[in-house]
């Protein structure tokens, strides 16, 4: 391991901190509470989705005292902001009403040839169906929508606290390992598709029929577990069907498809969002409110993630390389808990010469590990930030979403280790 320099100690401090804030948002809107006179500062520090990037401008300031001017306006330059930009524009498209009305036609016409009762089949194919059409439309994508159909749906009446965190922790696993089908769809593969040469054919067979035997499971469990509160997923607020003409959906559908497709190029894709919002505005009528209070929030906190993880590959590559294969695959599943499970995999593409055995097991690793923590998969901050309204505290509990995980992320190292 190389000596670290002053800058990377500093940096892995600030992110141990910013981990450690994560888990204790709660603290923070306690503190406003009982000390209303500066309740503003601390309701911004209580949300996740402000942590990293608060702690990223504690590092700036930093950088700019000790390194000056030049050196942390470079590094600053250096990080690739891509993938937060993506998913600002792509939950702000897939959580459109047109979007949400699409979807959820889709998931309910495929409920009814189910055998199951309504409320059932709809649970199951919102935490089966929707995570692996994110191998096609983006996690992020997915995501979204899964978290809006949700809401509006399982989350519109009161359920109990242990449906809410059970749901929210296959929901987090299944999204991390449902977009494993291809190579352009899960942030930790995107890392490494392109320079080890990975193409669909290879991602179905090395992980996506492995990924999908797992998110069956853990849909159908907790399907049948909650089962006697799933009956009102299965009615439908009357008059949606015709709240927006076809045209109007195919619009929008197609809007999303162009991102996905550049989704690698912000200058298009951005481009693309910024005339999607001049189309929104002139049908306005047939829109919701657009989320964009949570979308920059999200791409906030992972702008922040960006910044801070830049700085951690002094100890985190050394710590990966130092394993074997079997190793790295519990290894990684470990460290993507309180770090970007892409950071990790990115690491591992700077080495040359890892088998192929290695480089699979890093990747599942990875995957594996997505749901377990809000940090873990660049996805998670956009379902918390959706659903946290409906949750006590109007917060996502980071102990209770990590003991939630468990199990379903037990499940899918059993699917990527044991078939």
């Amino acid at each position: 391991m190389n000596t670290p320099t002053l800058i990377q100690i500093i940096g892995t401090a600030l992110f141990a901190l910013a981990v450690l804030h994560t888990f204790s948002t709660k603290f923070f809107e306690h503190l406003a509470h009982t000390q209303p006179r500066h309740a503003g500062i601390w309701h911004l520090l209580g949300e996740v989705e402000v942590v990293f990037g608060f702690w990223a401008m504690v590092l700036m300031l930093f950088m700019f005292s000790v390194s000056g001017k030049q050196q942390a306006t470079a590094y600053l330059e250096s990080r690739n902001f891509t993938e937060p930009m993506f998913v600002f524009a792509i939950m702000v498209i897939a959580g459109t009403r047109p979007i949400l009305l699409a979807a959820g036609a889709t998931v309910r016409l495929l409920a009814r040839f189910m055998p199951l009762p309504r409320g059932m089949a709809m649970y199951f194919l919102v935490l089966a169906f929707v995570p692996m059409l994110g191998s096609f439309i983006t996690e992020p994508a997915a995501m979204t929508l899964a978290a809006l159909i949700l809401r509006d749906t399982l989350l519109s009446q009161p359920v109990s606290s242990r449906l809410k965190y059970a749901t929210v922790g296959v929901l987090f696993v299944n999204i991390s390992i449902g977009g494993t089908l291809t190579p352009y769809a899960a942030p930790p593969v995107l890392m490494v598709a392109g320079k080890w040469q990975w193409d669909t054919w290879f991602m179905l067979s090395n992980f996506g029929w492995k990924a999908a035997v797992a998110v069956v499971v853990n849909a159908g469990a907790a399907m049948l577990l909650f089962r006697h509160q799933l009956g009102h997923m299965g009615r439908r607020a009357g008059g949606e069907a015709s709240s927006v003409p076809v045209s109007v959906v195919l619009v929008h559908l197609a809007f999303l498809a162009t991102v996905v497709v550049f989704a690698h190029h912000p200058s298009v894709f951005m481009g693309v969002f910024l005339f999607f919002l001049g189309y929104a505005t002139a049908y306005q009528r047939h829109q919701s409110p657009l989320i964009l209070r949570e979308a920059l929030l999200v791409a906030f906190f992972l702008a922040g993630l960006v910044v801070l993880g830049g700085l951690q590959q002094w100890w985190l590559q050394p710590a990966l390389m130092a394993m074997d294969a079997d190793a790295v695959f519990f290894g990684a599943t470990a460290l993507t808990a309180i770090t970007d499970n892409a950071a990790l995999t990115y690491l591992g593409s700077l080495v040359e010469g890892l088998s192929q055995e290695f480089k699979v097991a890093l990747v599942a690793g990875a995957v594996t590990g997505g749901g377990l923590t809000v940090i873990a998969n660049a996805p998670n901050p956009a379902g918390a930030a959706i659903l946290k309204e409906k949750f006590a505290d109007n917060a996502i509990h980071p102990l209770a979403l990590l003991v939630a995980a468990l199990l379903p992320t037990l499940v899918a190292v059993l699917a990527f280790r044991a078939l």
